[in-house]
């Protein structure tokens, strides 16, 4: 398609469910899968779509976020190629406010839309993690002569409630009904156990997009949200429909939305599996993120794979993601995730754990189903994810789900 499409991704939220991950940075530059940071998802999608002209509006705690692009997105759009990667704090060009909802963050940025002269304008989330081909989604909305274009995704109606938004949609895709996050989701007609879910992504007409906003921004007391005010106000009398979300090629259907401490501890445990849902290996779909300058990683371990009298008990790795610069010393690392430049010493222990990287775990520390974020020491012989009201008096935070979450430069000795 020749069509001009501008990205824009929504990436100021305050993200307070995943805290205390969120207390020095925004949440889509916490750290996932160790080697990316949430962001890095839909900046991938877009860059493997074909769409290199992108805005990433943000507003809180963007430090780390704004370094984390610089060096790792800005220099492969270049702008002298028509190719760019912005990012837009509030500009308060328009209103001496910052952003007020999605629709409000868009809208302020008027500017930079009219100036890309796109035809389309694709609006995404930069806190959710999966893979997709947006062409397929533009394409959809080209074909239905549509005013706007929803991402939906069929889910359990006891993750959707309270959650996401819920559409409804006759037989030829077009929405019907839209709830904002209701408490009794209204279910699939013939699947009474799923609901189709709003995954915050759309694609709009960008004159259908601008005169909208315009429309919503002259009704001060309307609300300035895509999900809670435009889209309701909208489907009853637009060509407003839903697509059906699917992952490129041939790989299975993921989509997660990593807002809570225990879904963003889930979705690590996804790939984790023989078979993971997110396929982080495939050449034809790669995840691209900033490398650091970093070793190989070193697993140094006392079993002796090649001796008979090995009893295979001895410490070592399994079933764990290991990033570089990062080394294991006869350690026991078992179904975790070790970030950058962590050290574990002997005779440690760590056991479903998510390592955010920086981490020193010291020697005969036992740590299980525990996040730890970055640049974090645990002493020798520390035992942390054993005891919540022991974990909760150190000064952790123990989700809903009985994670514990060591919070970031926590340095006890």
């Amino acid at each position: 398609m020749s069509e001009q499409v501008l990205s824009i991704i929504l990436a100021g939220g305050k993200g307070t469910r995943l805290e205390p991950l969120t207390n020095d940075r925004a949440k889509p530059a916490v750290p996932f899968a160790g080697a990316y940071r949430i962001i890095d998802f839909p900046l991938s999608n877009c860059f493997n779509s074909g769409y290199f002209q992108i805005l990433v509006l943000t507003q809180y705690k963007s430090l780390s976020l704004y370094r984390h692009l610089d060096m790792g997105w800005k220099s492969v759009l270049p702008r002298e190629l028509g190719a760019y990667l912005e990012v837009v704090p509030p500009q308060q060009r328009i209103e001496d406010e910052w952003y007020r909802g999605t629709a409000d963050a868009v809208y302020q940025n008027i500017y930079s839309i009219d100036h890309s002269r796109s035809d389309y304008v694709l609006i995404l989330a930069g806190d959710h993690i999966y893979t997709m081909d947006y062409r397929e989604m533009v394409r959809f909305h080209i074909e239905n002569r549509a005013d706007v274009t929803v991402g939906a995704y069929r889910v359990p109606i006891a993750e959707a409630a309270g959650q996401f938004g819920v559409i409804q949609i006759a037989r030829d895709q077009r929405v019907v009904g839209f709830q904002e996050k209701p408490l009794n989701p209204t279910p699939i007609p013939g699947d009474a156990g799923h609901t189709l879910a709003s995954m915050g992504i759309y694609v709009f007409s960008t004159s259908f997009l601008v005169d909208t906003l315009c429309r919503n921004a002259g009704q001060p007391n309307s609300g300035h949200d895509f999900g809670h005010h435009i889209l309701p106000a909208i489907y009853p009398t637009q060509r407003v429909f839903a697509y059906p979300f699917s992952s490129p090629g041939n790989t299975a259907s993921y989509w997660r939305d990593v807002g809570t401490l225990d879904a963003y501890y889930l979705a690590h445990r996804d790939l984790l599996n023989s078979s993971p849902p997110l396929d982080l290996y495939n050449r034809d779909w790669p995840i691209r993120s900033f490398r650091p300058n970093l070793p190989p990683p070193v697993v140094l371990s006392s079993k002796c794979m090649h001796s008979p009298s090995c009893s295979g008990t001895e410490q070592g790795v399994r079933d764990s993601l290991i990033c570089p610069g990062t080394k294991i010393d006869h350690a026991e690392v078992s179904e975790s995730i070790i970030g950058y430049d962590t050290r574990i010493g002997p005779r440690a222990v760590i056991e479903e754990c998510i390592l955010l990287g920086g981490i020193e775990v010291g020697s005969g520390a036992h740590v299980r189903r525990t996040i730890i974020d970055k640049h974090v020491k645990i002493p020798a012989g520390a035992r942390i994810g054993f005891d919540p009201e022991e974990d909760r008096a150190n000064g952790f935070t123990v989700s809903e789900a009985g994670i514990t979450v060591v919070p970031r430069g926590r340095r006890e000795h």
